[in-house]
């Protein structure tokens, strides 16, 4: 062999090597147990679909899928955290529209999302239901825009925090209604449900399937849900469309995304598995019982996916005033 051909076969193998390797551990994949963070409380839409998935997820490649709460900050510290850890695979983000919100609503966050982080997969979305205090005078979505626009600044709203998809569909109700409610972040979606059912806020939106019980158990008055359609779950409460805020729509969706850097291999080999999940006929008959619908996309379409969602919440955010400085 020449010497120029030695060469070049010497840099193509320093080349392939760090390939192969990368492929042979993704085969490999996972050796030990994986972390999930979930930067928003327990009990609520993120941690549930987390132990959900955690569990699918353990069945299939037969290693712990550990669920840590890393709360605060409206998402942004367990964020933090999983952008900062070692891009090999054994940390993940379970995510939702509250991080696409953030890189607009939250300006000196340490992170940047497209940036910092990869995307996985998404793994599903629910309608909100907006629900008030029962004794709260009013019984229909037009009766509570009525009352609000009689006090101006005297009712509030409870969110798990700022950036929430439950901030964002209020501050987006608002001005859409032309109302003036003010809005009270708890630390997470538990604390601001306990809010609403005890009276110390007058209204909420929710997950539908986190707060359909406390409709049912009649703690709350359902006033109307956030979808283009009416809930499976709440079949008798009315779109918000339907009782008047033409062309209002909010949701919370949930994802998986990976410190950045994560090996594709891996990447591809978890979306695999998450996207085989949504399709299992036992978790999509629980998901559609508790209002939720599967999502499927490869990471490439979950990456556009997420670029359009952080441009429509960037526009929310423009039109009020509740940010952060």
């Amino acid at each position: 062999m020449t010497g120029w051909r030695l060469v070049a076969a010497m840099a193509a193998t320093l080349v392939a090597a760090p390939l192969l390797a990368t492929t042979a551990a993704a085969q490999d994949y996972p050796v030990r147990p994986v972390r999930i963070i979930v930067p928003f409380g327990a009990g609520g839409p993120a941690d549930v679909t987390a132990r959900l998935i955690g569990n699918v997820l353990q069945e299939s490649f037969g290693q712990p899928f550990v669920i840590e709460n890393r709360t605060g900050a409206g998402g942004v510290i367990g964020t933090v955290e999983a952008a900062k850890s070692p891009p090999d695979g054994y940390t993940l983000l379970m995510m939702s529209n509250t991080q696409t919100a953030n890189e607009s609503l939250v300006p000196q966050r340490k992170y940047e999302l497209m940036r910092d982080l990869a995307p996985i997969a998404p793994v599903n979305y629910s309608d909100l239901v907006i629900v008030v205090h029962p004794q709260v005078p009013a019984k229909t979505l037009a009766e509570f825009i009525a009352l609000a626009k009689l006090q101006p600044g005297k009712l509030n709203y409870a969110s798990s925090g700022q950036g929430t998809p439950y901030h964002m569909a209020g501050e987006l109700f608002k001005t859409m209604a032309g109302i003036d409610v003010v809005h009270v972040p708890y630390r997470n979606s538990g604390e601001a449900r306990s809010g609403v059912i005890g009276g110390q806020v007058q209204m909420m939106i929710d997950a539908v399937p986190a707060m359909a019980p406390n409709v049912a158990e009649n703690q709350v008055r359902a006033l109307a849900t956030t979808g283009k359609s009416r809930s499976t779950v709440l079949p008798n409460v009315p779109t918000a469309m339907e009782a008047g805020i033409a062309g209002y729509e909010a949701t919370i969706w949930l994802g998986l995304m990976a410190p950045a850097g994560t090996p594709k291999p891996v990447i591809d080999k978890l979306n695999a598995a998450v996207n085989a999940a949504a399709k299992r006929p036992d978790i999509v008959k629980l998901w559609t019982e508790q209002g939720a619908v599967p999502l499927s996309m490869t990471p490439e379409e979950f990456d556009k996916f997420l670029r359009g969602d952080i441009v429509k919440w960037a526009e929310v955010v423009k039109k009020f005033a509740d940010k952060p400085q």
